[in-house]
């Protein structure tokens, strides 16, 4: 790691200097040494640029140990995109999230993760965050602080403190549910920082405050993403696909043509196990969940379905008064008549565009595992996200009668199959 000074690049050296310091000693160059309490001895020659000491110069401390770097803190302007970026650029996972839903009222910050690098984007939340404020308009987005994780922080600042270092906040202590850890922040160039990190038997994700990510980017697989160089085309997320007992999360991942569409989902915590989970517990895990087949009549379609035996999943026709209402002030018609639209269960989604017409099917086998679904496009390539929640209800109908709308521990975990 480089750090910048005003006098320039400060570049740690990892070369082996020890028979260049044995050279130097035989011309009369001595080096400097420290004793165990930081007093520099100074010989009467100076070290040879580029050189360092020998070995035996660096005395371990009486107590005190750096163990290893913890964490870099960023200061941005928008913490949620800045770490999407990352996430999405160059490989990161989300691990860690503070903010509203957390607790923390002034500072939002998102931890994201790639081996044993962890960065934290950080942003103010309220606009009367002036110390914040002042530094992006000074620094623009950009590092704040580089934590270090230790043993015996009071110790290391004490000893800090005498040898002249500012200590910007005196150790203090942080607990939840995982354990303790204490904290000191130390100033070093510039406005950066140094957060000492001293966990007290902590098993927690990242620290303390800390829970898991709200919103985990998982669903774009790297086998879509990296490997064959798909990209996002479309996402939904648990705030907008709900109801009392369920959600989801999805996001649809396209081909470079977008001739080949991927809707990939997962899902979110909520009062009761969701259809997708209950799909991945009679699946034995991820799989696919249901296949959506094209028509170009789809009443004509599921008229002759129907005819064979074939069932689907109904909405209420609450759904329908609904949707009368909402089309006579949209900016498109649907071609269709709604009555035998209603009449064969048929839901309609639509934008400003065009719309789309579409029904699931129930399971295709005895496990609630793999359905169907068919699909009509009027000039709309979206994915049906406004039935989405009567889908969702459809769906727990089901699950009621197979007895698997069951609750979920409070951390989200299933209570059971």
């Amino acid at each position: 790691m480089t750090t910048y000074t005003d006098k320039g690049p400060k570049v740690s050296q990892e070369r082996d200097a020890g028979p260049l310091a044995e050279e130097g000693k035989e011309k009369g160059v001595k080096v400097k040494e420290e004793d165990a309490h930081g007093v520099e001895k100074r010989g009467k020659g100076k070290l040879h640029p580029g050189i360092q000491p020998p070995a035996s110069s660096f005395l371990q401390p009486e107590r005190g140990r750096f163990l290893h770097f913890h964490s870099v803190t960023f200061w941005v302007g928008n913490a949620k995109q800045a770490a999407s970026f990352y996430c999405n650029k160059m490989g990161f996972e989300p691990l860690a999230y503070r903010g509203l839903e957390t607790g923390s009222r002034e500072v939002v910050s998102h931890v994201i993760k790639q081996g044993k690098i962890v960065f934290v984007l950080c942003s103010a939340l309220n606009p009367w965050n002036k110390e914040m404020g002042d530094h992006l308009v000074k620094h623009g987005d950009g590092v704040k602080d580089i934590a270090f994780e230790v043993e015996d922080c009071e110790h290391i600042v004490q000893k800090a403190r005498e040898r002249g270092a500012k200590i910007v906040r005196e150790p203090w202590v942080e607990e939840d549910k995982f354990g303790k850890v204490k904290f000191a922040v130390l100033q070093t160039y510039g406005d950066t920082t140094h957060t000492l990190v001293e966990k007290i038997n902590y098993t927690g994700r990242f620290l303390p405050g800390f829970e898991a990510p709200v919103y985990k980017d998982t669903l774009l697989p790297k086998l879509y993403v990296k490997n064959l160089q798909f990209h996002r085309f479309w996402s939904v997320d648990d705030t907008q696909v709900h109801t009392e007992y369920s959600s989801l999360r999805s996001i649809v991942v396209t081909n470079y043509e977008e001739s080949i569409k991927m809707p990939i989902n997962e899902p979110a915590p909520g009062k009761k196990k969701s259809q997708i989970q209950e799909y991945v517990d009679y699946n034995g895990g991820p799989g696919v969940q249901h296949i959506a087949l094209k028509t170009d009549d789809i009443i004509t379609t599921i008229r002759h379905l129907r005819e064979r035996g074939m069932e689907f999943l109904a909405v209420p026709p609450s759904y329908y008064r609904l949707l009368r209402e909402n089309l006579k002030t949209a900016k498109i018609q649907v071609k269709e008549s709604m009555d035998v639209l209603e009449e064969l269960k048929i839901l309609v989604d639509y934008d400003e565009q065009g719309y789309l017409l579409q029904i699931f099917t129930k399971p295709m086998q005895d496990r609630p595992t793999l359905f169907l679904e068919v699909i009509q496009r009027h000039n709309h390539q979206g994915f049906g996200a406004g039935n989405f929640n009567s889908l969702f209800k459809a769906f727990e109908e089901e699950q009621a009668l197979r007895g698997n709308l069951t609750d979920l521990e409070t951390n989200g975990v299933r209570s059971g199959m």
